[in-house]
């Protein structure tokens, strides 16, 4: 299954952010080349975590990397965080994650037993 958001890709909307982003400047929205690049990354990274989201099997490590991208980010607009202000709030992400996704996981079967030297599914017994 193919992750659609208003029945596109998500990389079309990526494109389309970007492009009204800089006919915006081209007719005199004053933004920086750090703020258009910081706007770029976080539509990237929201559009990221979107699909993250939206993707089963759930892959935790996608959504906290965009949520990394997204707060790294933002300090493009001012808001300044350290990477240790960052570290906690990605390492919390992870805390709610696992303690929400433990609760609508569950463990497999176990494998069946492997027999070292007969992998063509035969009984061997015989010969």
């Amino acid at each position: 299954m193919q992750v659609r958001i208003f029945g596109r890709e998500p990389a079309v909307w990526v494109y389309t952010i970007n492009t009204l982003v800089a006919l915006l400047v081209a007719y005199g929205l004053p933004l920086t080349q750090l703020q258009v690049a910081t706007i770029s990354t976080m539509s990237t990274a929201v559009l990221a975590a979107i699909v993250a989201i939206l993707t089963r099997p759930f892959v935790v490590s996608a959504l906290t990397g965009a949520v990394g991208t997204t707060l790294t980010a933002v300090a493009g607009f001012g808001l300044e965080l350290s990477e240790a202000q960052i570290g906690a709030t990605v390492t919390a992400l992870n805390v709610v994650l696992a303690l929400v996704l433990r609760m609508n996981v569950s463990p497999a079967a176990s494998a069946p037993p492997y027999h070292p030297g007969n992998h063509t599914g035969r009984d061997l017994t015989g010969l």
